[in-house]
């Protein structure tokens, strides 16, 4: 029987068995260490059903990125895959999950890092919100955030990709 995750991971990668292979392979081993690890601390009180299907999504955007050496044949840079992912997620109704996959680049970006290191990403911070979102993060837009984005949208970042869901105040997404 398919759960909700597997039809989600189908529905994007069905056209390339050998990405999904190894997205799900990943996962997996994402999956069983975050389960390990809230397992091992129930005063945190994870929500272990959650946790697990964060992990297994967490890298539903690399179908949209440039890496061929893994498989990956889209036209955006890797380091969007988790802005391009929640993207996805939350047209799948999944906003909660999205919050995972966005977040989980690095250790936690900064704006200023982002703005440091000209990365394509929306001008906010990314830090961790929740148990569940230990390498995720609460947004917070950055101060010169609407000073720089008209020039990132202009050189293709996947911040331009995915349009004004970039712009909501609230949420950074509609």
């Amino acid at each position: 029987m398919m759960t909700p995750v597997d039809t989600i991971i189908r529905k994007y990668y069905a056209s390339n068995p050998a990405l999904m292979n190894i997205l799900v392979r990943h996962s997996e081993a994402v999956s069983q260490k975050a389960l390990s690890i809230a397992k091992a601390h129930p005063e945190l009180e994870a929500d272990l059903t959650f946790l697990e299907e964060a992990a297994m999504l967490h890298d539903i955007g690399i179908v949209k990125t440039d890496a061929p050496g893994i498989e990956c044949y889209g036209t955006e840079p890797y380091i969007c895959h988790g802005i391009l992912g929640a993207a996805m997620l939350r047209d799948e109704g999944l906003p909660r999950h999205a919050r995972v996959c966005e977040r989980h680049t690095g250790a936690g970006l900064l704006c200023e890092d982002i703005i440091g290191q000209n990365l394509p990403l929306p001008h906010h911070d990314f830090l961790p919100e929740t148990i569940e979102e230990p390498s995720s993060t609460v947004r917070k837009p950055c101060s010169r955030q609407n000073a720089a984005w008209p020039s990132m949208a202009k050189r293709g970042s996947c911040a331009s990709a995915i349009g004004s869901r970039c712009l909501n105040s609230d949420t950074g997404f509609r």
